[in-house]
């Protein structure tokens, strides 16, 4: 979590769900922004309270109130309903403000179909470790959003974890790869802490072994920057436990699962972006 310059601009959230939180959680404790500059919206009287409690931001069950007094919005709803909400709030948007959308496969050419000509957008694609402040988070810009654009998205994001950006083509395989990742290393977890109980160890011991050993992997590899290759070969002695636990994994088609599991998930994301931009064509307001 980073604690660079602060952001000026007012951010607006409409769609006050879980990551919207983090995100609002993550941007307070770097102190990016001051809790006023921070406005959200949700139907639920009772989730705009509770946020209004906690952070000290605006909330609201007006989702165009929070566009009008906003620079910055942040479309942080479910994707099926995307559409209804931008129509909702088209006019109260002009190219004065930024828009980020963090609705899993919605292609920017979508977003700008219920909007004015030239609004400057920001597709996001973050991941749910953003809620304990270690997210990844792909970035790509849309036609007319600008460097500067690109930069206030990134600080935003960099609250919650890391962050890099890419072509608007690349966020499929985002989506396959850290998107959807977390669900794979989970399942990992969930297997070597069943592996531990079958060898003896007590549930909570082997998930708290398990969960600790990815997370310091994970940190050995991002703070050393060596190839994972290398960081393997470091644990494997000759004739030891660790290349015979390796030899089975191998044998097992681990590699290949997962490379097929990213791809996999990759082109399902393809196809329920296309399915979202053909749902209603661009028109060009």
């Amino acid at each position: 979590m980073s604690s660079g310059a602060k952001i000026t601009q007012k951010i607006g959230f409409i769609g006050s769900g879980n990551m919207a939180e983090a995100m609002i959680k993550g941007l307070l404790s770097a102190k990016v922004v001051d809790p006023q500059q921070i406005c959200s919206s949700d139907p639920r009287k009772e989730r705009c309270q509770s946020l209004i409690d906690r952070f000290g931001i605006k909330s609201t069950t007006d989702n165009a109130e929070v566009v009008k007094h906003a620079s910055v919005v942040i479309l942080a709803v479910k994707p099926q309903i995307l559409p209804k909400v931008c129509d909702e709030v088209s006019s109260q948007l002009d190219s004065s403000k930024l828009v980020i959308s963090i609705a899993a496969g919605m292609p920017i050419r979508a977003i700008e179909g219920h909007f004015a000509a030239k609004t400057r957008i920001v597709r996001a694609m973050p991941n749910t470790p953003a809620l304990v402040g270690a997210g990844a988070t792909a970035l790509a810009a849309g036609e007319h959003a600008t460097s500067a654009d690109l930069d206030v998205a990134k600080q935003i994001f960099d609250a919650v974890g890391k962050t890099v950006a890419l072509d608007e083509d690349q966020l499929d395989a985002v989506t396959g790869l850290s998107g959807s990742g977390p669900a794979y290393v989970f399942l990992i977890i969930e297997a070597l802490s069943d592996a531990g109980v079958k060898m003896g160890l007590s549930r909570e011991n082997a998930q708290a072994l398990a969960a600790q050993t990815v997370l310091g992997s994970a940190k050995l590899l991002i703070d050393t920057n060596e190839h994972p290759g290398r960081l393997k070969d470091m644990v494997t002695s000759p004739g030891g436990t660790a290349i015979a636990g390796l030899h089975t994994l191998e044998a097992g088609g681990l590699r290949t699962t997962l490379i097929n599991a990213v791809e996999a998930a990759t082109r399902r994301s393809r196809e329920l972006g296309e399915a979202a931009a053909n749902a209603k064509k661009p028109t060009g307001k």
